[in-house]
């Protein structure tokens, strides 16, 4: 399998694709007006501590205060891996030097009262990004400081040495715990990573020196700056991508920006030498993504509709609540056997939501509506298809068996935006919905308004805002609708355009003295 990392690098966007034999397996966008925050750490101050939620909020100096859940304060590891940019998937172990019990530098240290922290409003507190804003949501944090590194993941104020899981071989794992154990700095905790593998005690003791250097860095500036403010700025998402990603089996790394090219080839000659000259300047002036046809592969992220191989298709629904994926057979038949075809396209789908899923970034809950099976058996075989695809899946995911009506329910860990909310805007005509509303709707609305306004006797000259198709609409023909409205109700009405006004808006201003009247009927 030839695994390779493209990344195009433009003015406005950097792009990142991971791909398995020309297959795209996972995507990164890169914005400068929309940056990945996830990682950053924050000197903040509580703002409001709600027990009945059993969270705090934090403020950080964004629009909307940071959420903290009290599960989310004091010792955590299960969700380093949101930070550390993978799934850690550790086994943790008591660390046999004792963590001293120097207070954490922040101004007012957070107590625990019968496992409930005890926080008031004002108190200072060093928080981390765990979860990027979504919608109207803002940022979820957690007290659980951590900084991730090539290596390893430094544990300030903990006591625990985790090894990967992803490291199989039982005596590497001996190896590097043993490794961690000499080189672990007094009051903190360790976490070796995947990529450590076969590493030496020399570069893994390097990473976790800049480690140190850095927190070092952090709590020099908590005694110096005042709440809401920055402590850290985790790397963006280019460089989390080669730090956490760029691993032995990528076969190449293609860069078609020069400046990004030589940053990326200086990082890794510094952390892992070996790999450096995997990295390779693309110099053509055809597009990088077209030469390694992965344009054509974007397009089907942004859609609705996802074809599958044997004819079928996924339907893919964003709501507010959950994300909805139906499967179609399409023009699939190859058997006569209705439940052989249903399964192989059930089987399909599996795989390919699986992909889209990673690739789309989707996360919270998921409902898949399958082709109905009938067999118990069948209905197994693709609960174990998706349980084997999701194993690949660096996010948290959890899937439950498939229901009599054909419904899997799968919840994946959210941590930032999905790809559908970073590329696209919301229609300011539609709002969203995908529908607009018929003009003759419209019309029949401002001919109501019209009754109205004509009873209360406020004025005989009027002008009429309105989106320039509606606008369009109301002049059609020789007796327009506008001229028969000013004929029936005996007034003047003069239709002015508005593109800032959608299809289903309208504004009426008197003419004299520019009163905007829509709310006052």
């Amino acid at each position: 399998m030839i695994k390779e990392i493209i990344i195009n690098s433009s003015a406005t966007q950097t792009r990142v694709a991971i791909t398995e034999d020309g297959n795209l397996i996972d995507f990164f966008v890169d914005y400068p007006e929309n940056r990945r925050m996830v990682g950053d750490i924050y000197l903040g101050k509580v703002a409001r501590v709600l027990p009945g939620i059993k969270a705090a909020f934090v403020d950080i100096g964004m629009k909307h205060d940071a959420f903290l859940h009290f599960s989310d304060i004091g010792e955590r590891t299960k969700d380093f891996q949101a930070l550390a940019g993978e799934d850690l998937d550790i086994e943790i172990e008591e660390n046999e030097k004792k963590s001293s019990k120097e207070t954490p530098p922040i101004k007012e240290q957070t107590e625990m009262i019968n496992g409930v922290p005890k926080l008031k409003k004002g108190q200072d507190i060093i928080i981390q990004i765990t979860k990027e804003p979504v919608n109207n949501k803002g940022v979820r944090v957690t007290s659980s400081v951590s900084l991730p590194g090539r290596f390893c993941v430094l544990l300030p104020f903990d006591d625990k040495i985790g090894i990967s899981k992803k490291i199989y071989d039982f005596k590497e794992r001996r190896r590097l715990r043993t490794i961690a154990r000499s080189i672990l700095p007094q009051n903190c905790g360790l976490i070796i990573r995947t990529v450590a593998k076969n590493q030496s005690e020399e570069a893994l003791s390097e990473d976790l020196k800049y480690l140190k250097k850095t927190w070092e860095e952090i709590e020099a500036a908590v005694k110096s700056e005042e709440p809401p403010s920055l402590l850290y700025q985790d790397l963006n998402t280019t460089s989390s991508v080669i730090r956490d990603l760029f691993s032995a089996d990528v076969s190449k790394v293609f860069i078609d920006s020069k400046k990004l090219f030589k940053q990326i080839k200086s990082y890794v000659s510094l952390v892992h030498p070996q790999l450096a000259e995997k990295i390779e300047h693309y110099k053509s002036q055809r597009p990088i993504f077209e030469t390694f046809k992965i344009e054509e592969q974007i397009k089907t992220l942004i859609g609705r509709k996802v074809p599958l191989k044997s004819g079928g298709y996924l339907i893919i629904e964003h709501t507010e609540a959950m994300v909805v994926i139906d499967v179609n057979s399409g023009r699939y038949a190859a058997n006569k056997e209705q439940e052989l075809n249903s399964l192989k396209t059930d089987l399909e789908a599996s795989r390919e939501i699986a992909r889209q899923l990673r690739l789309r970034d989707i996360g919270g809950l998921i409902v898949i509506d399958f082709i109905d099976l009938e067999d118990e058996k069948n209905r197994k075989k693709v609960f174990d298809e998706l349980k084997k695809e999701f194993r690949r899946d660096r996010a948290k995911v959890s899937v439950l068996p498939m229901s009599d009506f054909g419904l899997v329910e799968i919840t994946r860990q959210r941590i930032r935006q999905n790809i559908s909310q970073a590329m696209n805007e919301v229609c300011p005509h539609c709002e969203g919905t995908g529908l607009l509303t018929k003009k003759s709707h419209v019309l029949y609305d401002i001919e109501e308004w019209l009754k109205k306004y004509k009873r209360q006797r406020q004025g005989r000259s009027l002008i009429l805002k309105c989106n320039p198709t509606l606008a369009m609409k109301m002049r059609e023909g020789k007796f327009s609708y506008i001229l028969k409205a000013q004929f029936k109700n005996l007034m003047r009405i003069k239709v002015s355009e508005d593109p800032n006004l959608n299809i289903s808006q309208f504004r009426f201003i008197v003419a004299k003295t520019k009163k905007d009247v829509t709310e006052d009927i």
